[in-house]
């Protein structure tokens, strides 16, 4: 999902085939990817999940490479035990499917996951990244929770609050030039308005020839021409988070 207005073409790109590093443990009410780096630390990434759920290759992927740069990475089921889409399934119902989980409704669960990373793991300094319908929802909590120190949003924004630019703290935004469901009117509204009301730090970023899902759904190696692209903006994220968060 790009927006909460039109269903999203996440069926473009690949399934990673990843060996996990981390482990699924229960979170009170919810389960959760966790993995650790190899060094003790105090800092912590939550990863938000795109339609395709919490247990995707591709999402773990991203955790597992986040966590091999020092931070304590946690991939919860913001779906609360609810089937994700299937890329199988019958887009027409896609609208109805997607109104039982909405983007902006998952306070319970980051409340969860925040309590278990200060009490259990000690962490002090807390960003979160996500993609898609993720990335909604790190805009969402980047509005709402001034403790999450970063945020990195991947093809995702809101579209109906009232107040969707005045930013808690540092938050970039990645897009695509060709993402057919965020077209570049939305992204450049996005920019006019942070310019407007945003008063912490924040950056839009455009990826000239990319679709959505471009850092996480696609391989670098069966698609040469966007490795690049690809390569840039994971190295984007993971300065943001160094910046912000260390």
């Amino acid at each position: 999902m790009a927006n909460e207005a039109r269903p999203c073409p996440c069926d473009i790109g690949d399934k990673f085939e990843h060996e996990e590093q981390g482990k699924v443990i229960q979170i009170e009410h919810i389960k959760a990817y966790v993995c650790k780096p190899h060094s003790s630390t105090d800092k912590a990434v939550i990863v938000v999940q795109d339609i395709f759920g919490w247990e995707l290759p591709n999402t773990r992927f991203i955790a597992d490479l986040l966590s091999a740069h020092g931070y304590i990475t946690v991939c919860p089921d913001l779906f609360r035990g609810q089937e994700p889409w299937n890329p199988n399934g019958d887009w027409s119902v896609f609208p109805e499917w997607l109104k039982s989980r909405p983007a902006t409704k998952v306070d319970k669960e980051v409340d969860v996951v925040l309590k278990y990373l200060r009490e259990q793991c000690h962490v002090k300094k807390i960003g979160v990244i996500g993609f898609c319908w993720g990335g909604i929802v790190t805009h969402h909590l980047m509005l709402k929770y001034p403790d999450i120190k970063a945020g990195v949003s991947f093809y995702g924004i809101i579209r109906d609050a009232e107040d969707r630019y005045n930013l808690q703290n540092p938050t970039l935004f990645i897009f695509g030039e060709i993402d057919s469901i965020i077209p570049l009117d939305q992204v450049n509204v996005l920019k006019e308005k942070l310019k407007e009301h945003a008063k912490v730090d924040y950056e839009v970023k455009v990826f000239p020839k990319q679709t959505h899902g471009f850092v996480h759904r696609k391989k670098e190696d069966i698609n040469p021409e966007d490795k690049p692209y690809i390569e840039e903006a994971r190295k984007d994220m993971i300065e943001w988070l160094h910046k912000y968060i260390n």
